[in-house]
């Protein structure tokens, strides 16, 4: 892990795309601005382990298997 210290608006690289400024700092919480394109995903930790887990249990289950098995066969008949 790489550690950076950065002061009030002061800001941080990472590739040529995306920068990432502090904000604000009230105590114990820091305020981050980040600028990147849009088309890359930013989200909280806690929520983008939500969003992994809730896709992991979607593609496994048996409801998803029924579904395609059900499109199979009427795809033959």
């Amino acid at each position: 892990m790489l550690v950076l210290t950065r002061k009030l608006n002061e800001s941080i690289k990472i590739g040529d795309d995306i920068e990432i400024t502090v904000i604000g700092v009230d105590g114990d919480q820091v305020k981050l601005g980040i600028d990147a394109p849009r088309n890359v995903d930013i989200h909280r930790k806690e929520i983008y382990l939500s969003i992994k887990e809730e896709n992991t249990a979607a593609a496994g289950t048996d409801a998803s298997i029924d579904i395609l098995n059900q499109l199979t066969k009427s795809i033959k008949k």
